[in-house]
């Protein structure tokens, strides 16, 4: 299986060089991409509910520091071969439909939907939270009909 790392290195493959902030944004949402179709989660690895939106906590060890991250940057922690057709299907997808965002645009689409905000319940909007975004929090509102996110449509 996949893990969320091995989601980056693939997205940077598509991308080029983004902030982390967006790199840690289009990793959760290939993971929301790949739960609604497919009905599983791509990757195991935890996903929390930080201050500025979604993020990896193990991706996060990898890049933490730097702002901006390109294709090989990730070292040796990653590899975009882990992924499957369908997985990477997911990934560019969102990279399609996500890809021209900036990461404070990503931030604040994520901000805007329930399951941050459920995670962040009680806490104040600068305030240091590794509460977990569940699997069940995203297929609870990213499969609800009423979910406008451009990667679920």
């Amino acid at each position: 299986m996949a893990n969320a790392i091995d989601v980056a290195a693939y997205i940077l493959e598509q991308t080029g060089s983004v902030t982390t902030m967006k790199l840690q944004k289009l990793v959760y949402y290939t993971q929301v991409r790949y739960l609604v179709t497919n009905g599983s989660p791509l990757f195991e690895d935890r996903i929390e509910a930080w201050a500025n939106g979604p993020v990896s906590p193990k991706l996060y060890h990898v890049h933490s520091g730097r702002y901006m991250i390109g294709r090989g940057g990730l070292g040796l922690s990653g590899s975009s071969d882990a992924l499957n057709y369908p997985e990477k299907a997911a990934a560019d997808l969102v990279v399609e439909r996500l890809g021209s965002y900036s990461g404070e645009d990503l931030r604040e689409l994520s901000h805007g939907e329930r399951p941050w905000q459920d995670a962040r319940k009680g806490y104040a909007p600068g305030d240091r939270c590794n509460v977990p975004i569940t699997v069940e929090a995203m297929r609870s509102f990213y499969c609800s009909p009423s979910c406008s996110n451009p990667v679920v449509g």
